[in-house]
């Protein structure tokens, strides 16, 4: 647990802890997004980090190295692979996704940050590295019927071991980023940075999850199989190997 804690937040402080604000403003799609990823993988990174900054929801398709559950899919290509039923888009390659992510649902060209530039990709390269490219590689489990759901967003340090084991079972999971709309909201769940009693701007999917849960912590997970909601990483990671491992 603390090594999980200690690296996890090294390879968030590698990347800058990028995927941790999250837009106001942008469209949310009609239609759930389908990202084909490797958690680990330091191509796929700099993707979900965009969501996150996007505050869009994204359903994840994990493929691991080994994988066979979405391989046919991938038709050869390696991931990242967005598919937006939305607008019939399929794309590979982090910086194709990204600048359609961003034109499509925000009208404007990725910031300099979210960009595929080499100093992104050798910062991306040293988060792998600093986890032991945890979240690469599959491991023998069971199909669940339905996806998981998953609350995080993606610098969480706490809810990165959980997308990795999720990556490394092959479960796919509906996504929902709750990244940081504003001041009050940085900081732990249960010591925000506010003087007041802490509230997150309303009509939001922060708003919703705090009114039914009475904070925003991640991650939280939802396994609609078992009828399971949980919360606390190490919680989430000893049900997903007790519930999917074989």
């Amino acid at each position: 647990m603390l090594f999980d804690l200690v690296s996890s937040t090294l390879a968030s402080s590698a990347r800058f802890w990028q995927g941790t604000a999250a837009s106001r403003t942008t469209r949310q799609p009609e239609l759930t997004i389908a990202l084909y990823d490797r958690e680990g993988c330091s191509n796929c990174r700099p993707v979900r980090e965009a969501l996150t900054a996007l505050n869009l929801n994204v359903l994840i398709m994990p493929c691991p190295k080994g994988g066979k559950r979405f391989a046919d899919k991938l038709a050869g290509h390696q991931p990242p692979l967005l598919v937006d039923l939305n607008t019939e888009t399929t794309l590979t390659g982090p910086e194709r996704i990204i600048e359609y992510l961003y034109a499509e649902y925000l009208d404007e060209k990725p910031p300099l940050p979210v960009r595929v530039t080499p100093l992104n990709h050798i910062s991306s390269t040293l988060a792998s590295t600093l986890r032991l490219n945890a979240g690469t590689r599959c491991r023998p489990s069971q199909a669940p019927e339905q996806p998981l759901t998953l609350y995080s967003f993606e610098s969480s340090p706490y809810s990165r071991p959980v997308r990795e084991r999720l990556c490394e079972l092959e479960i796919p999971y509906h996504l929902i980023n709750l990244g940081k709309q504003q001041i009050a909201d940085l900081g732990p769940a249960k010591c925000h940075f506010t003087l007041g009693a802490y509230k997150p701007l309303p009509d939001t999917k922060r708003s919703q999850f705090f009114d039914e849960h009475g904070n925003v912590q991640v991650p939280y997970l939802v396994d609609p199989n078992t009828d399971t909601e949980l919360f606390e990483s190490q919680k989430i990671i000893r049900y997903l190997n007790r519930t999917y491992c074989l």
